[in-house]
């Protein structure tokens, strides 16, 4: 698994150690890793939701493990204008500025 990836950051271990263990154990480390979905699946489901309930903090770290998860920019961005329909205007213009910025700086394209 990507947990080292995945994990959380560990600045945030002294602080809420708990919260760490679970974010590392049982989110990426079990319900990422359950067989049910492929983690690109995962990522188009997390991605989207996050953008949909405007939960931006996490969106970005998200969008780049959609990236690296298999998603491509185009389907991500295809997925983002499905869901300025369903879940605001704004929220997917969030969503799409901060994929664009992502993009941008990895260098990536198409």
């Amino acid at each position: 698994m990507a947990e080292d990836k995945a994990a959380a950051p560990q600045e945030l271990a002294q602080f809420a150690p708990k919260l760490v263990e679970l974010t590392d154990k049982v989110l990426f480390g079990d319900v990422w890793e359950r067989p049910g979905l492929s983690p690109r699946d995962r990522s188009l489901v997390t991605v989207t939701t996050l953008a949909a309930l405007y939960r931006t903090e996490q969106l970005g770290f998200h969008l780049r493990r959609a990236l690296e998860n298999g998603l491509t920019q185009d389907e991500l961005v295809e997925a983002i204008t499905h869901l300025a329909f369903y879940a605001g205007w704004p929220n997917a213009m969030t969503a799409v500025n901060q994929l664009k910025a992502i993009v941008e700086e990895s260098g990536q394209t198409g």
